[in-house]
């Protein structure tokens, strides 16, 4: 395991204060506010940590409220709101100086089975044959260098590789909004912290990282790196349809039906290598260009 993946896990490893309230600290992003996919993993680990280790997540919903603040601790409280038979149902606020930052409803569900569907994998290259997030980095000259050892330190603990060039590596002229990156975690999930839920969580981390880029490629902007966008995440919302891995590829297939009124919209599926329909996600964010 990679020196960057334990500092992540540990991160993501929050102090329990009380029975239902949990406290996370931040890390480093690549904007200076804390990362939306930091704050959505803690989240639910705070949620998880309070359901039945039989009980599996199978969906959140979550609003980001405030940027949160790098610098201060995360208070994490949960709401016991259901425990059914089949399904838990949990709902978290994050809280910064006093005030929510973040709001997620996740629900959890016992295994069983049922009718089984998927819509197929798109093409994709083979990830072995596509470059490494620092290559490609490294391989952009017009980007500033402290722009690129940044997102070098916030993507560490993860192998992220864009099929093509992303939004700050080639812009200028509008593209087919749609993106393909493969990613897994930069080492192997073993012992005691490969369990379910953890895997689950890595996803939703890495699920903030790229979603609105296919936003960005329909009207050719380079989004923060470059300056010709200001954004954030409004409101996130992930499905998991079977169980997957963290650690080993996994396809997230992205695209954005819409873009109006200083906000986009960004939807993916996430597969992983052999074909199977992973995780679904729908994302909103403030999209606007600078005055």
């Amino acid at each position: 395991m990679s020196e960057a993946l334990q500092s992540l896990l540990d991160l993501l490893d929050l102090e329990r204060i009380e029975q239902d309230i949990f406290r996370g600290r931040s890390q480093s992003a690549v904007v200076p506010r804390v990362f939306g996919g930091q704050v959505a993993a803690q989240a639910l680990v705070a949620a998880g940590r309070t359901v039945p280790a039989d009980r599996h997540a199978h969906s959140l919903h979550a609003y980001f409220l405030r940027p949160g603040d790098p610098h201060v601790p995360i208070v994490y409280n949960v709401d016991r709101l259901h425990d059914g038979r089949s399904f838990t149902t949990r709902r978290v606020v994050a809280v910064q100086h006093g005030k929510p930052i973040f709001v997620l409803s996740a629900s959890f569900q016992t295994y069983e089975e049922g009718l089984d569907h998927q819509a197929p994998m798109p093409p994709a290259p083979d990830p072995a044959t596509l470059p490494t997030g620092e290559e490609r980095l490294r391989g952009y000259p017009h980007l500033p260098p402290q722009v690129v050892e940044r997102f070098l330190e916030a993507r560490a603990a993860v192998d992220l590789r864009h099929v093509d060039d992303p939004p700050f590596g080639r812009f200028g002229e509008p593209r087919e909004a749609h993106s393909q990156v493969w990613f897994r975690t930069n080492g192997k999930l073993e012992g005691a912290v490969d369990e379910p839920l953890l895997h689950v969580v890595l996803a939703t981390y890495v699920s903030d990282m790229t979603l609105l880029d296919s936003v960005l490629l329909a009207h050719g902007r380079g989004g923060w790196a470059v300056g010709d966008v200001v954004g954030a995440s409004l409101d996130h919302a992930m499905w998991f349809h079977r169980p997957f891995r963290a650690d080993e590829w996994l396809l997230y297939d992205q695209h954005s039906p819409s873009a109006s009124g200083g906000r986009g919209l960004g939807q993916a599926r996430i597969y992983t290598q052999d074909g199977r329909l992973a995780i679904s996600v729908i994302q909103e964010g403030v999209v606007r260009v600078p005055r």
